[in-house]
């Protein structure tokens, strides 16, 4: 009989602080490999985008004719669907920011359903420190004159 073998396995990963909970980062992919490249975007705030694009769609769409109507249709608060529905005035480069995960830490879920300004420069102004860089060739809201 043969003696006893090990066998060492090393996994390259990362551990990542999120707001509330940490998360195991993967490595980025070999250059031959068919995987998609993991995002940096928090996931509660990805599904905070997306559900409050949907709720203004609805909305546009007509299907419920009030905020208050839609809660109830939906079976969720109506305080939270109105501070989730901010989420869907923020300016297009911040939200594309997000959805890229290239946000400092006061840019989380939390401070965006707060009151923010409905102009996007002001917005933009507001959450600089978030450090939500704007997409080269964006003018800025005040340029505009949104």
């Amino acid at each position: 009989m043969t003696g006893a073998t090990s066998i060492t396995v090393r996994v390259p990963l990362q551990i990542r602080r999120r707001p509330g909970r940490k998360t195991v980062v993967q490595p980025l992919p070999t250059a031959g490999a068919d995987t998609a490249i993991p995002t940096r975007a928090d996931p509660a705030l990805v599904k905070a985008l997306a559900r409050a694009f949907r709720y203004q769609k609805l909305l546009d769409q007509g299907r419920y004719s009030s905020i208050t109507e839609m809660a109830a249709g939906e079976k969720i608060d109506r305080g939270y669907l109105g501070r989730l529905l901010r989420l869907a005035v923020l300016a297009p480069d911040l939200v594309e920011g997000l959805l890229d995960g290239r946000h400092g830490a006061d840019a989380d879920l939390t401070r965006l359903m707060e009151p923010l300004p409905s102009e996007w420069g002001e917005q933009r102004a507001e959450l600089a420190s978030s450090r939500l860089p704007r997409s080269p060739g964006t003018p800025d809201a005040t340029a505009r004159g949104d």
